[in-house]
């Protein structure tokens, strides 16, 4: 609703400071406050044909539209400044505003009409290698004459606009960083990801440096603005998300981070295992981000919102049934041998991430494997366990060291994934599931006062969720920090769908090589 009234203001604005220019150019003045109708004037104005109008329909194309029309407006009133037309983009009614007030400016006819016309006698001259009639042109029409510096400023300027958009309302390209979804996706593979699958959400951030995400390279200080910021909105959507689908989505837990040299730290992991002597001597950045701000993860969706969700020895449940497993996932593995050592060349070939190797607390040697790569390290005479993972209290979700403290990353659960409009009874045992789904990603006010809990002030049994939520694994259920870390992953937290690769590197390393045979395979392949 928020979205929709900024729109509706900046329409009514819009029309308002049009309506002068449209008076200057002889249109009866209230047009430009009707919809439709203006936006066909509009066109007329400035030499466009008036079904060129039925743009405007289009999402994300519209946007394009727009800012073409706003410049040649501008310029059918004589302003054929740089910095006329980057004002007018910005925001056309202070713009339309500027050139309505001023008397100097009067309208000269359609701009684009006498573009063309200029062109044709441009091209002509050149054939003719008409010198003197070339100049003749460039005096006829100055404004359309720009010098190299301008021409490249516009080039790059308009190259890096459209980047831009296509990165923030379709296509991005992403790599992956981290083995949490090998053997599936390997650290370095490159994936372009689509953001119109689950609906295009509108950006969130108003003022940002043009294709950066949240921090700027060399200097490391962040990217953008917080505010001003708009509400969240997404476009309709060409599918929903699925069980078994890999999602690529805003870290949840990333509103409040510590910025280390190798990672993120969300301040809950920050204070629960005091982090701070990893880096004792560092004085490490403190930020805050709005959604579309924080940190990228790629994980399998393995519940959606209504289900529940258990793992038993490592096997997940839904809704009572097992969950199809990842042809590739992995566990960790200790690997021994009677010799003194083994060939790790032969488990690179069997395409095992040597730099996640690590020793377990018994001086082990384990590597995160699947189950094909188990029984080929079998074959080279390894002995191969599967590693236990102990219990991990207070880490693992929700929290809560005492009443959780037997749940590991293969025996968690049940744990039932938020659904929007559904109420569930609200306690003080049922309270740390969800506590930051109401408090942080539903924004409420949320106490407890003398074993009472309040919602916004009043005094509450119950609760109803206003959005859908998501459980995310990673394929590496062993390397993977996830929903069974830090919870939920709410719908407004849900950026695009991973498409194909279209690059990879061994190791995440172009020193190690290429992975050609992963070039253009698809990104949902189990």
């Amino acid at each position: 609703m928020s979205v929709l009234i900024f729109i509706i203001v900046l329409y009514i604005l819009l029309g308002l400071s049009m309506m002068k220019l449209f008076e200057k150019a002889g249109i009866t003045g209230w047009k430009a406050l009707v919809p439709g109708l203006a936006a066909i004037e509009w066109c007329k104005l400035v030499g466009r044909k008036p079904q060129y109008a039925f743009w405007f329909l289009f999402p994300v194309v519209n946007i394009f539209i727009y800012a073409g029309l706003v410049i040649d407006m501008i310029r059918s009133f004589g302003r054929h400044g740089f910095w006329d037309s980057v004002l007018a983009v910005v925001y056309a009614p202070v713009s339309f505003f500027l050139v309505g007030r001023d008397d100097s400016d009067k309208y000269e006819g359609p701009i684009l009409e006498k573009e063309r016309e200029f062109h044709r006698l441009h091209h002509e001259a050149l054939e003719k290698k008409d010198v003197l009639g070339l100049k003749k042109l460039e005096g006829q029409y100055p404004q359309f004459k720009k010098s190299a510096s301008r021409e490249w400023t516009e080039a790059i300027v308009f190259a890096v606009f459209a980047a831009a958009f296509i990165r923030m309302f379709l296509i991005e390209a992403y790599v992956i960083p981290s083995s949490s979804m090998e053997g599936s996706l390997k650290v370095g593979d490159y994936l372009f990801v689509s953001k119109a699958h689950y609906g295009i959400r509108t950006p969130m951030t108003v003022i940002q440096f043009p294709l950066m995400h949240n921090v700027m390279p060399i200097v490391g200080c962040e990217s953008y603005l917080e505010s001003p910021s708009l509400p969240y909105f997404r476009l309709p959507a060409i599918e929903t998300v699925d069980r078994n689908e890999p999602v690529v989505f805003n870290w949840p837990a990333g509103d409040s981070v510590y910025i280390a040299p190798d990672r993120s730290w969300d301040i809950g992991q920050w204070n629960r295992n005091n982090v701070a002597n990893r880096y004792r001597g560092l004085k490490l950045p403190f930020v805050s981000r709005p959604i579309d701000k924080k940190d990228h993860y790629i994980k399998r969706c393995l519940a959606i919102a209504g289900d529940s969700l258990q793992i038993r020895d490592g096997q997940v449940f839904v809704n009572g049934q097992a969950a199809q497993n990842p042809t590739h996932m992995q566990f960790a593995y200790s690997l021994e041998t009677t010799g003194n050592s083994f060939n790790s060349k032969k488990l690179g070939d069997f395409g095992v991430n040597l730099n996640e190797m690590f020793k377990d607390e018994k001086g082990r040697v384990c590597a995160f494997l699947d189950q094909s790569q188990v029984e080929k390290v079998r074959t080279i005479g390894l002995k191969v366990e599967r590693v236990k993972r102990g219990a991990d209290a207070g880490n693992l979700f929700p929290n809560d060291a005492k009443r959780f403290a037997t749940w590991t990353v293969d025996d968690y659960g049940p744990i039932w994934i938020p659904k929007k409009g559904v109420t569930v009874e609200l306690t003080l045992s049922s309270l740390p599931f969800y506590r930051r789904a109401i408090q942080v990603y539903e924004h409420n006010k949320l106490e407890v006062r003398e074993g009472k809990i309040y919602v916004n002030d009043q005094e509450v049994t119950s609760y109803t969720f206003k959005q859908d939520y998501f459980w995310m694994q990673g394929d590496n259920r062993h390397n993977s920090e996830d929903s069974r870390f830090w919870g939920y992953v709410p719908e407004d937290h849900i950026v695009g769908k991973p498409l194909f690769i279209w690059f990879s590197t061994k190791n995440g390393n172009m020193r190690d090589g290429i992975n050609w045979d992963r070039i253009f395979k698809s990104a949902s392949a189990m």
